[in-house]
């Protein structure tokens, strides 16, 4: 390896142990309570350092939300070979639910934390590709599903969004401890991962009888 491809490897793990650090020091600290000084003195560089790959703490934010979302669009993509676009809808309700149950500190970034979603919003003129393409996804497949005869009644995008929301509000309750809470769960004496899969298959048995 030459010494500008070991420099190329250097600058990558660099900006790689900046997300890192950032990503741990929002989610247990607070973003307006985390500071460049603070993610410097985590990978014990200087904050001159930081600036050299980020002009501030919006770009850092910026950068995971793009990291997270590429994350989430790799665990869509792989069921793009299910051929069946019901089945594939319901493959990727629990690829979300994966998701987010491990990757629980990247998921309050992008879905839950309100702060990050702010400075994501003022850097919109750089573009939010992955984000938009995470819900397209969702939006095409409801569309395959309507061009074989489902959800004809309902227009695309509010039944993308319902099946999200529903999707998303059972993921948060779950990785933020509420469900654990939930007065079914303590009568029934099911585990968490027990009451998630029984929820996702009541939703699930709920689009079988919205499909025609």
């Amino acid at each position: 390896m030459g010494v500008t491809e070991r420099k190329e490897r250097h600058k990558e793990e660099l900006k790689r142990d900046i997300l890192s650090a950032a990503k741990e020091l929002f989610t247990t600290q607070g973003l307006e309570a985390t500071s460049i000084r603070n993610i410097a003195e985590k990978i014990e560089y200087s904050p001159a350092t930081i600036y050299l790959y980020y002009k501030d703490k919006n770009e850092i934010i910026h950068a995971l939300h793009q990291e997270g979302f590429k994350m989430l669009v790799s665990h869509f993509q792989v069921l793009a070979t299910v051929s069946d676009p019901f089945e594939r809808l319901k493959a990727m309700g629990r690829a979300y639910t994966r998701f987010a149950l491990e990757n629980q500190d990247v998921y309050e970034l992008l879905f839950v934390m309100k702060e990050p979603l702010l400075h994501v919003e003022s850097c919109v003129e750089q573009g939010w590709n992955e984000g938009d393409r995470a819900f397209d996804i969702l939006m095409q497949t409801v569309k395959e599903c309507q061009a074989k005869g489902y959800f004809q009644t309902l227009d695309t995008e509010k039944v993308s969004f319902v099946i999200w929301s529903t999707m998303h509000g059972l993921c948060t309750l779950r990785t933020s401890g509420h469900l654990g809470h939930v007065t079914v769960a303590r009568e029934s004496g099911h585990d968490l991962d027990a009451l998630m899969t029984s929820a996702y298959e009541t939703f699930v048995v709920m689009l079988e009888r919205l499909k025609s």
